[in-house]
């Protein structure tokens, strides 16, 4: 099973709020989800970001992939 790290859109129409969640790369991108690991808010006045280095570190180190989008918000 092939893993990625991705982005899916939460929140209501023209104010979107994403989840970090890692999921298997053949699903769609609001479809099932493995793991939440975080979030992203780009309405926030600061640009919320929160992230589990953690749990980000263990699924990078059994194979997961991460999504551009992801990598730049994460700054990996």
């Amino acid at each position: 099973m092939a893993t990625v790290i991705r982005l899916t859109r939460m929140g209501k129409k023209k104010k979107p709020f994403y989840r970090v969640a890692v999921t298997d790369s053949r699903k769609r991108r609001d479809g099932g989800w493995i793991e939440l690991i975080g979030y992203h808010n780009p309405m926030a006045n600061e640009k919320a970001t929160v992230v589990d280095n953690e749990r980000l570190d263990y699924w990078l180190s059994v194979g997961a992939t991460m999504s551009d989008r992801v990598k730049k918000i994460t700054g990996r």
